[in-house]
């Protein structure tokens, strides 16, 4: 086991490395306003952004799952990361060098087995990279390239690289590197061998495949001798690192510009990604050895973030194949709140032949937006029966009206159930529209609330306000209210209220998840130590939470916007009253009940000692009326 990473090494990795630097590596963000960004959250499937990030408290939080944390925190989530882990991908990318409790600098062997795995694959791409630049025996890939139209600055662009033919080169490379044989093994990029790990990978072209953050975590290897008895790609296999349903080729390279310009192109292959980037069409991806699927859509949702405007276009090879996957890619068009399209190629021409048959321009061309993916599907439908009979339009319009029942957009479905009509050659326009609508009714009625339901949500405080015991608090209950507001005061602008905050009493926060987040305020040195510092403050609150419910509140409330546009000691002084008057009225309920109780009978020295509690909690009531903030 490493030892604990040093206090103040962790600290300096949260200063160091922004928050929003670190989750707009895999999501795209835009003004909250207060000075927060949001996006579609990357731990649950969404329509609308409820995922926010707070790039001064150093925080993020998604009102809708309640995941929420700190750079380290987002890290170790996303990529499924021990603490350790997470600080040190975040400690390389800032050049901090860590130091541990009780191991002294980390040594290789005792990092992860994540970090390692993604290490060894970084060295394996530079290797690869560094033969087929200079190895006489890379000849072949170098041809392969050329021939393609790829010169070496564009192999160098895309990091491809080249394995040698022999057994084990890479193997004894990373051995070298101070890798075992388990690792390698576990990593892919060996194999078992009859006397012991050999090279997976030999006599290829490799590309590198990354994912979204830009680390290497496989590799795609194309067959270039005749000799070699292996099918034409090769790809990793599944491990710990690399799940192929779930890595785009070149998302790394495409993800800001398609975050910039909402739009992707999803090709089939590393040199169609190749052609299109150098074509001037930044925005193209590939999967990898996969069909296009769910995993592959919540990566570009999070890109897209399924704006009106967004376009998403497939480019398949015209042959029968290339239009089963394009029927495939429709089948989870729907997922999309994107505009899905299809482009195909003059000829069956993929991008890459494209570009050298015809120039940079044809492929940017190819990739302009034109024929609907719906519509090519129903054109793939209607293709197969004889419209020349009524029996061949009745089941073509069987096959096809559920396809159109299923578009997202009203509007949109009845001008394509009359374009449907008109496909099958059937007069009677309205008898095809009724038809899909009636089947759109139906679905909608087996799976709930339809997908096109324009009934305003839920506001965040409404959804997101949890107890620990799960049960919402509802916020137009006005103490709940200002108690959320005075501790999103306390946690985000603590100069604002201290010292009065850390007077107040847990008692005096009625509700129950408040009062807890209180109390691990209380607990890491109340707001006073927040003014001191403010991004350790949150740190050490949330480390004080009871549990992840509690840890989860802190988060919100420190994210959530505070509800005054213009946030100054005026409106924390109400808010401080607000809580203490209540809390005073509660007591003086308390102190009049136990009047009533004790009757006039009563033993006189108890009588005048409540008595005179009632007289000094009127006063003091009445002096916060009056004074306000100054009565505190």
């Amino acid at each position: 086991m490493a030892g604990r990473i040093n206090d103040e090494d962790v600290k300096a990795v949260r200063d160091a490395v922004p928050i929003d630097a670190v989750v707009s590596e895999y999501l795209q963000l835009r003004n909250a306003g207060g000075g927060n960004l949001k996006g579609l959250c990357p731990f649950h499937d969404e329509k609308s952004p409820s995922f926010q990030v707070s790039p001064s408290k150093g925080f993020f939080h998604c009102f809708g799952c309640q995941e929420g944390g700190d750079s380290i925190t987002f890290v170790m989530k996303i990529d499924h990361l021990t603490f350790s882990e997470a600080v040190e991908r975040l400690a390389g990318q800032a050049g901090i060098t860590l130091r541990y409790e009780e191991g002294g600098y980390n040594p290789s062997h005792q990092r992860g087995e994540r970090i390692r795995l993604v290490e060894a694959h970084k060295i394996a791409a530079q290797f690869y990279e560094e033969q087929l630049a200079t190895s006489p025996e890379a000849e072949i890939g170098r041809v392969f390239l050329a021939e393609r139209g790829f010169d070496q600055a564009a192999a160098q662009h895309f990091s491809v690289g080249y394995s040698p033919a022999g057994w084990d080169h890479l193997t004894r490379y990373l051995r070298g590197k101070g890798f075992s044989d388990k690792e390698l093994i576990t990593s892919g990029i060996s194999q078992e061998g009859r006397r012991g790990p050999i090279d997976r990978f030999r006599g290829r072209l490799m590309w590198p495949i990354r994912d979204i953050g830009g680390e290497v975590v496989g590799f795609g290897a194309r067959r270039l001798r005749e000799d070699d008895n292996g099918p034409k790609y090769l790809n990793t296999p599944e491990t710990a690192i690399y799940k192929k349903s779930q890595v785009l080729y070149g998302i790394d390279l495409a993800k800001k510009e398609i975050a910039k310009s909402s739009r992707a192109v999803v090709v089939e292959g590393y040199t169609d990604v190749m052609a299109c980037h150098l074509a001037g069409v930044p925005t193209a991806i590939a999967t990898c050895g996969t069909a296009f699927g769910s995993d592959h859509i919540k990566i570009l949702r999070r890109l897209l973030m399924d704006n009106g405007s967004a376009r998403v276009i497939f480019t398949f090879d015209g042959d029968a194949a290339g239009q089963k996957a394009a029927l495939r890619a429709f089948e989870d068009d729907q997922k999309f709140a994107a505009e899905t399209f299809i482009a195909i190629a003059p000829d069956g021409m993929d991008p890459c032949e494209l570009r050298l048959a015809k120039g940079d321009d044809a492929v940017a061309d190819l990739v302009q937006p034109r024929t609907p993916l719906f519509e090519f599907a129903l054109r793939q439908i209607v293709s197969r029966y004889d419209l020349e009979t009524p029996a061949g339009r009745a089941a073509a319009l069987d096959e096809a009206a559920p396809v159109v029942a299923r578009i997202k957009n009203t509007g949109a479905q009845h001008e394509v159930a009359v374009q449907l009509a008109g496909m099958l050659g059937i007069l009677d326009t309205q008898f095809v529209v009724k038809r899909v609508a009636q089947l759109a009714r139906w679905s909608r009625d087996k799976g709930g609330r339809p997908q096109n339901d324009r009934r305003p949500q839920q506001s965040y405080e409404e959804t997101s306000s949890r107890p620990a015991s799960g049960a919402p608090l509802n916020l137009r209950n006005p103490a709940y209210a200002t108690e959320r507001e005075l501790l999103k005061l306390a946690l985000q602008r603590p100069e604002l209220v201290s010292p009065a905050f850390d007077a107040y009493g847990v008692d005096e926060f009625t509700a129950p998840p408040y009062a807890a987040v209180r109390q691990a305020i209380l607990e890491a040195g109340g707001a006073e130590y927040g003014v001191q510092d403010s991004q350790a403050y949150l740190v050490r609150v949330r480390e004080a939470a009871p549990d992840d419910a509690v840890r989860a509140m802190v988060t919100e409330l420190a994210v959530e916007a505070i509800l005054r546009r213009t946030v100054d000691e005026n409106y924390a002084g109400e808010q401080l009253v607000w809580v203490r008057r209540r809390a005073v009225d509660r007591r003086i309920r308390d102190v009049q009940g136990s009047l009533a109780r004790l009757g006039q009978h009563a033993d006189p020295s108890k009588l005048a000692s409540v008595q005179e509690e009632l007289m000094v909690l009127q006063r003091y009531n009445r002096a916060l009326q009056d004074r306000g903030a100054a009565a505190l």
